[in-house]
């Protein structure tokens, strides 16, 4: 997997600053975040909410959808739809999610994406559809 180029790290965004993840590897077609899980992620169980990890799936195949290599031209997608299936719990502290482009064409894409964690547990897999937006930044 493709390690993050420095000129393409952008400025985190607002949930991302708030969740605290990072892009840590991005090219054609796939991406990887890291999440370190702290208590403010956990649901009333204990455990990391399930909307972190859809969160997650999310943006890390949105990611490996809109890769451009040119820091000047920045692709972004809209989600037009997302499955996530809850698999297991995590036993270490950090989520890593894997997202990877499976096809799609001119306006829209195909995803999937897997979270483990740095035990090799896999937690969560997801799916999605997402649809290029015309504006780029």
């Amino acid at each position: 997997m493709t390690p993050l180029d420095p000129r393409l790290d952008e400025t985190p965004y607002a949930l991302q600053r708030h969740l605290g993840f990072h892009l840590t590897h991005w090219g054609e077609d796939h991406a990887r975040l890291e999440l370190q899980i702290e208590h403010y992620h956990a649901n009333r169980a204990g455990l990391p909410h399930g909307g972190v990890y859809a969160t997650l799936l999310d943006t890390v195949m949105g990611y490996a959808g809109s890769f451009t290599g040119d820091p000047g031209h920045k692709r972004l997608a809209l989600t037009l739809s997302l499955t996530t299936n809850f698999l297991s719990r995590p036993k270490g502290r950090l989520l890593i999610a894997k997202g990877h482009k499976v096809g799609g064409g001119a306006s829209t894409f195909f995803a999937e994406g897997v979270i483990a964690d740095e035990t090799g547990e896999v937690i969560a897999r997801g799916s999605g559809a997402f649809k290029y937006r015309k504006t780029t930044l």
